[in-house]
């Protein structure tokens, strides 16, 4: 009985261990994930302004660009990071270092490659492509600037993964920090030469701005090639070694793309839904209304352009959430562990809505001073598609985090029939969508095929590993508990504000965010701790954080 105890102790700590493990990765990742993308959004407060007139254009060629894009980097990477960090994780698990560091070199080797074919077929399909947005010629420099970055990606993406895979995501996140602020940097010092100093063709200002794209990645390669020489892998990986396991290193290339074809599929899903939208939109709006090709735009970037600027921030730490623990849910699937799996499954989800429910609540009562901080004062049109963008970011964002979970407990050709179920679903709705509803059209169709798609791969995560759903769903209610009383207090100090400050400026649109999202904020973290909910989502960091408070 001793032994068995003993066995029970030291499997417990075991797991404690992976969970403290996957919130420090997710610490770092989530970090570095949400301070580029909120750079991401910063930027458009002066650039916006710097584009005058035709700012609501600027920002429509500047989305359509980036989305067609953003198309082309996940066909080309995306899986990529995860599926390495997948194979990476697994080959440590069985003491064979060296397979994984010969994983590495030749994934990236065949990655320049793939990069290369894409940035090409980028370059030479963008005419046709803008002119299928509505975007005219004014598009096609855009997406053609853009092809560049779509050459060295993917090759960067695999040394992102083998060090998410190793669990150290330290190097991954200041990598994409880095890779954002530069990015930045260059967009607004060209812009205000342009528009500012030079001839004020906000074309030619945001052809730099895509272009900027390009430079950022150089400063994110040279992170990750710091931290490769720092900590000795670089030579290993030129040099890895023999391994304790013979494999074909054509076979062991072929098998990791084939691992990575499914996270390719899902993880473009949300750019696959953008890129059918910015499609169709112009096509059939033209057709039901006379709208000019500037009405059309700015149409557009009402109800994509504008809100991803801030709705993608938070989908964004979804994905960070979901991709630190992928590694270490593989890790006790392939072990047998069923209850560690349906345990980090829980933690997981939990950690999701901790932070992604109070946040759609937040932002959605504070919408019209948030737009106004970014943009301008919007009118009724806009400010209507921004919260519905911000309430459909859950749905996405969960989207994001739950298909992963599929790949990691081998049901990836289900997931992907899924996928292609919602796909079809989304286009039969959306032409019958945008007529009837017109801007709201796109938004309808993409919420109602990804609300059917969480609800199926939900179903299937707990037939699967049977995590305990009436626990999840106990501390769900403690969540939405704790974000109603968030709430009530952000919108009493909101509207107490208002009697005083009206948000038709920046400046005192920023106040009303700060105060009233500051003690909605406030009054949010004082719940979870003094419930000791922090303890059930950061583990042992939550508990030393309280204790430290008093609390």
């Amino acid at each position: 009985m001793e032994n068995i105890d003993e066995i029970e102790t030291l499997l417990d700590d075991t797991e404690q261990d992976q969970k403290n493990k996957m919130i420090e990765g997710s610490f770092w990742l989530t970090m570095g994930n949400f301070l580029s993308r909120f750079l991401g959004a910063l930027y458009i407060i002066p650039w916006y302004a710097w584009m005058g007139t035709s700012a609501n254009e600027a920002n429509a060629l500047f989305g359509m660009g980036y989305n067609v894009y953003a198309l082309f980097l996940l066909i080309s990477t995306s899986g990529i990071p995860v599926a390495v960090a997948k194979e990476v994780a697994k080959y440590n698990t069985l003491g064979d270092k060296n397979l994984s560091y010969k994983l590495v070199r030749q994934m990236s080797g065949f990655m320049l490659i793939l990069g290369a074919v894409a940035s090409i077929a980028m370059y030479l399909l963008s005419p046709t492509l803008a002119h299928m947005s509505g975007g005219g010629d004014s598009l096609i420099p855009v997406m053609r600037s853009l092809s560049y970055a779509v050459f060295i990606f993917p090759a960067m993406s695999v040394i992102r993964g083998f060090f998410q895979g190793n669990n150290n995501l330290k190097p991954f996140a200041i990598s994409q920090l880095a890779e954002q602020l530069i990015r930045v940097i260059w967009m607004l010092l060209t812009a205000f030469i342009i528009m500012k100093l030079g001839s004020g063709d906000y074309v030619k200002a945001v052809i730099q701005s895509t272009t900027a794209a390009f430079i950022g990645m150089l400063a994110s390669i040279a992170v990750l090639f710091y931290y490769l020489v720092k900590t000795g892998d670089l030579t290993r990986i030129i040099n890895p070694g023999p391994a304790k396991r013979s494999i074909n290193s054509k076979e062991l290339l072929v098998n990791t793309v084939i691992q990575a074809v499914p996270f390719i599929i899902l993880g473009s899903a949300i750019q696959i839904f953008k890129v059918i939208d910015q499609f169709t939109f112009s096509n059939v709006m033209s057709r039901i209304g006379n709208f000019t090709s500037s009405d059309l735009l700015t149409f557009f970037s009402y109800f994509s352009g504008n809100p991803d600027k801030l709705t993608m921030i938070l989908v964004a730490v979804a994905v960070s959430v979901s991709g630190v623990g992928i590694p270490l849910i593989t890790e006790n699937f392939v072990n047998g562990n069923t209850k560690a799996t349906a345990n980090l499954i829980s933690d997981n989800l939990l950690l999701y809505f901790a932070f992604m429910i109070p946040a759609v609540t937040g932002l959605s009562i504070l919408a019209l001073p948030a737009y106004t901080i970014f943009y301008n004062r919007p009118d009724n049109l806009a400010l209507n598609l921004f919260v519905f963008a911000v309430i459909q970011s859950f749905i996405l964002g969960l989207y994001m985090m739950i298909t992963p979970m599929m790949q990691s407990l081998r049901r990836s050709r289900l997931a992907v029939r899924y996928f292609f179920y919602i796909v079809l679903l989304k286009l039969a709705i959306q032409l019958p969508a945008i007529y009837l509803f017109e801007s709201y059209g796109p938004m309808i169709s993409t919420t109602l095929a990804f609300s059917v798609a969480c609800y199926f791969y939900m179903k299937k995560l707990h037939q699967i590993t049977d995590f305990d759903i009436n626990l999840l769903l106990r501390r769900l209610a403690g969540i939405l508990t704790f974000t109603i009383i968030m709430a009530l207090v952000t919108a009493l100090v909101f509207t107490l504000l208002r009697l005083f400050i009206s948000p038709n400026g920046k400046f005192r649109s920023l106040i009303l965010v700060l105060l009233a999202g500051g003690s909605g904020f406030v009054s949010y973290l004082f719940l979870i701790l003094k419930t000791h909910y922090i303890d059930l989502l950061l583990g042992e960091r939550g508990t030393r954080l309280r204790k430290k408070l008093g609390l």
